[in-house]
């Protein structure tokens, strides 16, 4: 745009020049023509005066007019050299007027009688002279008409150049402040940008750390936990080994011992893999399984604890297969469903631990007769009509 506009301005600028030396050369034919009709009659002036004086400076004066007529009319034919047709065709026109009126100044010098016995034919050369002065002068003022018309058609153009120059330059003006202004704003923004880039990188930075002290954290609580419950589990599988003949009370007390051990073990574990989660540092490690008695132990294990004596039940469709799965993250999300409807369950209402085949995937299914899950939080979670079950959590693997 402002490649354009300078174009346009400098275009405009020779359009003035050009304009402006037209208008120079417009007044230098108006004095011209002016210069060529005075002389004419300073002509006509010093022949009447040579006639009734006989005085050589008038004949000298009369001569020297002549002269620059002459001069005056060879400057106009140049200058109107590149004019129209019809400019031309009146310079043409003034020129044969102006040589035959020198003609008859010549005629009336050359018929001079100092005893003035020549009037009549002098005064019959100035009626023919007057003639031609009138005709000459009619062309010299149209002529002239015609160049004041094309000055002011000139004049008026520049006029209008320059206003155009003058509003270009303006929008010129315009267009590079909104420009500065566009580039100010454009860096303040990147600039702005990029001090929001850093904040978000020190705030990632910072989370990062404060996940890792979590992770840190976490892993030695859930080290420092683990080794007074090792020595509770250790404990309890000696009293176990030595009172082979105690009484089934005692053994499934210490039973209960054994597995509210294994819980808190595995919720110190459920802990840890949850910042792992949070802070994207947790991994899976795939090894075969056999999910049959993956499954007996872990509802084992809730039967100890269970406080609410909800029966728990164990239904396989009989799948002989080995999956690979990652036994600690398995054990994590299944203790929390049973967990969860232990905890949702009337007291003496039935848990089933369903293990079964859906397609090319291994469901396993929770049921309780809890308050259910909410339709909107429910994924591939039908409801059993049939066995009048209020909740059900479903996990594909």
């Amino acid at each position: 745009m402002m490649g354009t506009i300078s174009l346009v301005s400098y275009r405009n600028t020779l359009t003035l020049r050009q304009r402006a030396a037209e208008v120079e050369v417009t007044y230098e034919i108006i004095d011209n023509l002016s210069n060529l009709y005075a002389n004419m009659a300073v002509a006509e002036s010093g022949r009447r005066g040579y006639i009734k004086t006989g005085s050589p400076s008038e004949l000298g004066r009369h001569r020297r007019a002549i002269a620059l007529m002459k001069s005056n009319w060879q400057l106009l034919a140049k200058q109107l050299e590149n004019g129209t047709d019809f400019e031309r065709e009146m310079v043409a026109q003034i020129g044969d007027l102006m040589y035959r009126r020198i003609a008859l100044f010549n005629q009336s010098i050359a018929t001079y009688k100092p005893d003035q016995s020549d009037d009549i034919s002098q005064d019959a050369i100035t009626v023919k002279s007057v003639e031609f002065r009138d005709k000459f002068q009619n062309l010299l003022t149209y002529l002239q008409a015609s160049q004041k018309r094309n000055l002011r058609i000139s004049i008026a153009s520049s006029r209008d150049s320059i206003r155009e120059n003058s509003l270009l330059v303006l929008l010129g003006t315009f267009i590079s402040f909104v420009i500065i202004c566009g580039v100010y704003i454009l860096v303040f923004w990147q600039q702005k940008r990029q001090r929001n880039s850093e904040e978000i990188q020190r705030f990632l930075l910072q989370e990062k750390e404060l996940s890792d002290l979590k992770i840190q954290l976490f892993s030695m609580i859930s080290h420092e936990f683990r080794t007074p419950l090792t020595v509770i589990f250790s404990a309890s599988q000696l009293l176990e080994n030595s009172l082979k003949d105690a009484e089934q009370s005692t053994r499934k007390n210490l039973y209960r011992i054994q597995s509210s051990v294994k819980l808190m073990n595995q919720f110190l574990t459920d802990i840890l893999i949850l910042t792992k989660a949070e802070s994207g540092n947790l991994s899976c490690q795939l090894e075969p399984l056999d999910i049959e008695a993956f499954c007996l132990n872990l509802v084992e294990d809730f039967q100890f604890i269970n406080k609410n004596n909800t029966p728990i039940k164990f239904v396989s469709q009989g799948l002989m297969i080995r999956p690979y799965l990652d036994e600690k993250l398995l054990y994590s999300i299944l203790s929390n469903l049973l967990l969860n409807a232990i905890k949702y369950s009337p007291t003496g209402a039935g848990i089933s631990l369903i293990l079964g085949k859906d397609s090319d995937r291994i469901v396993f299914q929770v049921q309780d007769h809890g308050i259910g899950i909410a339709e909107e939080d429910r994924v591939d979670t039908p409801r059993s009509k049939e066995t009048g079950i209020l909740g059900s959590q479903r996990l594909l693997a």
